[in-house]
């Protein structure tokens, strides 16, 4: 089969296209990548999330690699994807392979690479990959056991070097001292004690749920920080009077908050708060990186703060590279990952949630005190999505009728202008937007919305799925 590279490395259904001797041959192509580019002296990570397999698929990974010469630092368990990104920086290695599926449903897997910097890798450096992957018959391997005993994979923990660059980031005494009571969701995923480890002693209470290893994922339809899949721990938070819930996606590069009335939090209000944490409470100023998806109420902030904007398509793959070539303060997505400059150009949903439980220490505000504080600076903003499955074979049919869409309104709002950086952005009289464009991870198609007029939002949604002819 032809393997092929989404918005975030390669993805499929565990069993069926997502076998170990695919995973081998995607390994003997970044392989091969490394040593056309000069980087296989440097060696690289691997890394893997809790999913069915995934620790076996990492060794199959790192069996590969080793064979071609290329020393492999290997996690000696599940590890978040920011604190593979770092081992990354921290090794000064050549890359990094990350055996995960994040947020997608169970039966899924992925491979995620990642570069010098453990940012995504570029677009046209993706493609080169996937020119690179062979058929099985020339994918070179050795035994696990003896790459190991002769040296050439290394068992390593990346959670040390990860841990101390935090909190070189963040002062996380004011935030021991605090007192807050403090729910976190970890999704069954890699973020599970985490906060416990660079949070406790003191004050402040961490309260975990699904913080054990399950690849079924209970109590939710995927592992992502959205709803329906906060429900139940958001239940938990309001049962125990949290002050503010933290979420992490199975990964942990992506966060989700409820408020202290366990009122979820949407990814483009929180990326809103990040902003101005940033711009206003820490004082900083640099660019803002956004892909399109994400809120316009960054572009109102860095208006009043007289910092630019640079908007990407979606995915970390544009994010990133931007983000280091305009030296970004902070960049982000509507999914709820958001990365951090002097940190590593990857989402990272651990700093994340220490940042925003800084930003209720430094300014003595509950989330929804410093929502409306935000609110007060931008205006009120609303923003949904929904999420389409379709039937293969009228992906053509439907990107045609979306393409030529010139509607007047939508939702009752006039339309003034069409982009597409990805998809198909129809921005309305008020700022507001609808986008509409196909996943790069799974076979859906997405619209989604953002509006200051909270009673249209349903009409919007609607419009865009009449657009793409799956709403008559």
């Amino acid at each position: 089969m032809t393997i092929k590279f989404g918005t975030d490395g390669w993805r499929g259904r565990i069993g069926d296209d997502y076998t170990f001797e695919n995973v081998r041959r995607c390994a003997q192509g970044f392989a091969t990548f490394l040593q056309q580019n000069g980087r296989a002296a440097q060696g690289i990570i691997i890394g893997h999330d809790k999913r069915f397999q995934a620790e076996y698929f990492a060794q199959a990974a790192a069996e590969v690699i080793a064979a071609n010469g290329i020393h492999v630092w290997l996690t000696d368990g599940p590890t978040p994807t920011p604190a593979i990104s770092y081992a990354v920086v921290d090794k000064q290695a050549g890359g990094a392979v990350n055996i995960t599926a994040s947020h997608n449903p169970f039966w899924d897997c992925g491979f995620k690479v990642r570069d010098p910097q453990g940012g995504a890798i570029a677009p046209a450096d993706l493609k080169k990959i996937e020119g690179q992957i062979p058929e099985s018959t020339a994918v070179s391997r050795l035994k696990f056991d003896d790459a190991v005993s002769d040296g050439r994979i290394t068992l390593f923990d990346a959670g040390l070097a990860y841990e101390a660059q935090l909190h070189r980031l963040v002062d996380v005494e004011p935030i021991k001292r605090a007192g807050f009571n403090v729910a976190y969701d970890a999704m069954w995923g890699n973020g599970a004690g985490w906060l416990p480890r660079l949070l406790l002693p003191g004050q402040t209470q961490i309260n975990e749920i699904h913080n054990e290893r399950n690849p079924i994922y209970p109590y939710m339809t995927r592992p992502e920080p959205i709803p329906p899949n906060v429900d139940h721990g958001l239940a938990f938070a309001r049962d125990i009077l949290a002050d503010v819930t933290v979420i992490n996606d199975g990964d942990a590069d992506r966060v989700g908050f409820g408020d202290e009335n366990a009122n979820f939090m949407d990814q483009l209000r929180v990326y809103g708060l990040m902003g101005y944490y940033f711009l206003e409470v820490r004082g900083e100023r640099g660019p803002i990186v956004k892909t399109i998806s994400t809120t316009k109420m960054l572009n109102k902030l860095a208006k009043l703060y007289g910092v630019p904007v640079h908007e990407t398509g979606v995915g970390f793959k544009y994010i990133a590279p931007k983000m280091m070539e305009v030296d970004a303060m902070i960049g982000g997505e509507e999914s709820g990952g958001y990365a951090f400059r002097g940190h590593v150009p990857e989402r990272d949903g651990i700093l994340a949630g220490l940042f925003f439980l800084d930003m209720m220490v430094r300014t003595g505000k509950k989330p929804s005190e410093l929502l409306d504080t935000l609110f007060g600076l931008v205006g009120p903003h609303y923003y949904d999505r929904i999420d389409s499955t379709f039937a293969a074979e009228r992906r053509s049919e439907i990107l045609a009728r979306v393409d030529t869409a010139r509607p007047a309104t939508i939702g009752g709002l006039k339309v003034t202008d069409i982009v597409t950086i990805d998809g198909h952005q129809f921005i309305m009289e008020d700022g507001g937007w609808l986008l509409v464009r196909f996943s790069g991870t799974e076979p859906v198609l997405r619209v989604y919305c953002e509006t200051t007029h909270q009673d249209r939002v349903p009409d919007i949604l609607q419009d865009g799925l009449r657009l793409a002819g799956l709403k008559s």
